[in-house]
């Protein structure tokens, strides 16, 4: 079948919330290319503005779990970056999972020759729950990186805490690497987790999606997200209430799932 008709597949599985068997698409793509393709495919068929966009594989132990060298990333619709607290039900989802992150969101077009501290400056930052979910049943962690393209990047929701300026919250950009996590589900703390699980600094997963975009003729622009990577590995998002909570006065996430 062709990238357009894998992406029309993809795209009714989005709508209908009808999941796909992994196994009857994994010889579908084969490289990174094909994979993206499909993905701005999909992202057509939504015909909503791209609010922003989601960037996975930014840690060591993620690579290898998806056998990949590099990190990857999916757009995502405008809709589906929503503040905190947020709800979710059952009918929202698929399959999900809870990850903890930084969100940046862009003041102004940014460049691939922006260095780090142009990023701060460029950018507002936020806490954020991403909750990654897939249009294919059992995909986590065995589903194919050229799939996980396709599907923007197992593209879920966004869920965000109060934004300030970058700038003004830490001096230099190394400051960002030690922002800590504590993720609680009703109360009980699950996990920890640190900045540095991020390229070693989300400021850095923001720099490669930057160069990433530019290398494919696009730019990230003033106005749109971007969920950085994740702290710690995820967990599968159960009912019942989640919330991280961040240091560096950044403030706590809260997403309920009913």
């Amino acid at each position: 079948m062709t990238n357009q008709d894998f992406a029309k597949i993809l795209y009714d599985a989005y709508t209908n919330q009808q999941p796909l068997l992994q196994d009857n698409y994994a010889n579908q793509l084969d490289n990174e290319k094909d994979a993206y393709d499909v993905q701005q495919a999909l992202m057509a068929l939504k015909a909503e503005s791209i609010g922003g966009y989601k960037i996975s594989l930014t840690s060591e132990e993620t690579q290898k779990m998806f056998d990949s060298d590099s990190p990857l990333y999916g757009a995502q619709v405008i809709s589906h970056f929503q503040q905190s607290p947020v709800t979710l039900t059952s009918e929202q989802t698929l399959d999900p999972l809870a990850e903890v992150e930084l969100m940046f969101t862009a003041k102004e077009d940014l460049s691939p020759d922006d260095s780090l501290t142009d990023l701060m400056n460029k950018t507002l930052i936020a806490p954020a729950i991403e909750v990654p979910d897939s249009r294919f049943s059992d995909w986590f962690p065995g589903l194919s990186k050229y799939l996980v393209i396709a599907d923007a990047a197992v593209g879920g929701y966004v869920v965000y805490g109060q934004q300030v300026e970058t700038a003004d919250y830490f001096k230099n950009p190394d400051e960002l690497a030690a922002v800590a996590t504590v993720l609680y589900h009703n109360d009980e703390e699950i996990k920890t987790g640190n900045a540095t699980e991020v390229l070693g600094n989300p400021l850095l997963s923001l720099q490669w999606l930057v160069a990433k975009l530019a290398s494919q003729n696009r730019q990230l622009v003033a106005g749109q997200h971007v969920s950085s990577g994740t702290f710690l590995l995820p967990e599968h998002l159960t009912a019942g209430t989640w919330r991280a909570s961040f240091s560096h006065y950044l403030g706590d996430v809260v997403v309920k799932v009913q």
